[in-house]
């Protein structure tokens, strides 16, 4: 069956209704005529995909429908249910899960007109702001006051917050700072059934019945929309370092992270590993040559504290430990530019790999710490089993890393589509082997929600399903995410 007639066959057996020109003038009432694009596909297409490479996850909106207000959203909302329409939240559109792809059409909910810093509040150390946002406008708002925002993704300065808390997102700072969720106080939330509800505030503590705001965070806007977001707040660290270690192989590098905890005694901010494959040709990419002409994998960690005094002490303590580990060289970086410089080969990690082919699936798995050198053989299988490239870089503080499935150019379109999903299986197979999950930050998303089973247990599918039905009986936000389809048999009527 064709692409186009299994989405009309889902349409229908959701029971979702096609927009319609009265709609659409409903619509328009709602938010002003501007901020509403229809039967234009070209204005369209930009909301049809996020950064997952490939035509096949690309969906089609029906309408792109750009609020201004909480009440704006719950009015749409209503009208959404009213009317049996799906509605996909969307922020940036940075994600790499397919979480803001309108699966079913419908309406594509835009919050990019919600974009302002609404309150720095000093006194409280907490900003309050709205979902459109970019996260990294956060920072730059509250640097002045000697404050900062820890929450880490690494693509701050592109993605929104309000996409940050979906995914609860995590990122480079979050092994000493933790993720997303750590840092959110309070929501303000329209519910997929159009009414606005506030969880959390700018107080620290609540245990003031269910934790229903952190089961928010990291819903993947399946649950609700954010309107308003309360950040909390740290005192910005004064002084950082970046250090750039490579060893001879996997283990020991990967061996290095835990001793520098334990034995060293330190939480760095950062601990970034590269594989062999990474290091080359992202340096290719930037045009610098390799630290270490015998590298077989590189850390790049950072310190950062309130002295220098204390950073350098710390930064000599991991240099000492990590050379007493095997470390081929390490070269330090304490300057701004210095630590740029040191960074960018990482931060350009998935640019390099699009020069080798752009047809490539990032992937987000997360293993134990000490499973990582398991790991690292069965990644070199896959790679040789399948004809294809499998670099692994991440977030080895965490044991958080992003194994790409890269395309080979000599290989054809059919055969890549046709062994992808074989790939991707026995990658998650092998994960939930290792004690890890298919998502350590980017979300489930569309792109794997058909995979899910393979590392949650049926029961726990099943009771997640429930939660979902209590907040969005009619299934209208965001449908086709995060779980398996369904038989036709078991779907709500």
């Amino acid at each position: 069956m064709a692409e186009a007639d299994l989405l009309v066959q889902d349409i229908a057996e959701h029971h979702y209704r096609p927009i319609t020109l009265t709609i659409v003038t409903q619509l328009r009432a709602i938010v002003g005529e501007r901020n509403v694009i229809y039967d234009d596909p070209a204005a369209l297409l930009d909301y049809a995909h996020d950064e997952v490479a490939g035509a096949e996850y690309a969906h089609m909106p029906e309408a792109v429908v750009k609020p201004d207000t909480a009440a704006e959203i719950a009015e749409i909302m209503r009208l959404a249910n009213r009317e049996r329409i799906p509605v996909t939240p969307r922020g940036a559109g940075s994600g790499l899960s397919c979480g803001a792809v309108p699966v079913y059409g419908g309406i594509l909910l835009s919050l990019e007109r919600m974009n302002r810093i609404l309150e720095i509040d000093r006194e409280n150390m907490v900003a309050v702001v709205e979902p459109g946002v970019v996260t990294n406008d956060i920072n730059e708002a509250i640097r002045e006051y000697g404050l900062f925002y820890a929450g880490y993704p690494m693509s701050v300065e592109l993605c929104f917050i309000g996409g940050n808390v979906a995914e609860n997102a995590g990122g480079g700072r979050a092994i000493k700072y933790g993720v997303t969720g750590r840092y959110v106080l309070g929501l303000e939330i329209v519910l997929p059934t159009g009414e606005i509800v506030q969880l959390g505030g700018k107080r620290v503590k609540d245990v003031t019945g269910y934790d229903l705001l952190h089961l928010m965070v990291g819903s993947e806007g399946t649950l609700g929309i954010f309107t308003r977001i309360i950040l909390k707040l740290l005192p910005l660290p004064i002084a950082s370092a970046v250090l750039l270690i490579p060893f001879a192989d996997v283990p020991s590098a990967i061996g290095a992270v835990p001793r520098i905890m334990t034995q060293g005694r330190i939480v760095p901010t950062s601990v970034e590993f590269m594989d062999r494959l990474s290091v080359q040709t992202a340096y290719d990419y930037t045009g610098e040559r390799p630290p270490h002409p015998d590298i077989g994998a590189m850390l790049l960690i950072e310190v950062d504290g309130y002295s220098r005094d204390q950073v350098e002490a710390e930064y000599n303590a991991i240099i000492d430990l990590c050379l007493e580990l095997g470390a081929l060289d390490i070269y330090v970086g304490n300057t701004p530019a210095a630590e740029r410089r040191m960074w960018r080969p990482r931060q350009d990690m998935a640019e390099a790999f699009k020069t080798i082919c752009p047809v490539q699936s990032l992937e987000d798995i997360v293993v134990p710490l000490a499973q990582i050198p398991d790991l690292m053989p069965e990644l070199e299988r896959l790679s040789r089993q399948y004809d294809v490239l499998i670099p692994c870089y991440g977030h080895a503080g965490d044991g958080n890393l992003h194994a790409t499935v890269v395309k080979r150019p000599e290989t054809s379109m059919e055969e890549w589509q046709a062994k992808l999903p074989v790939i991707l299986k026995d990658l998650y197979e092998v994960v939930a082997r290792l004690g890890g999950t298919i998502s350590g930050e980017h979300g489930i998303g569309s792109k794997r929600a058909h995979y899910l089973s393979l590392v949650m247990n049926p029961t726990l599918i099943a009771l997640q399903r429930r939660i979902k039905r209590v907040f969005d009986p009619l299934n209208i936000l965001n449908p086709g995410k995060i779980f398996p389809k369904e038989p036709v048999g078991e779907q709500r009527r």
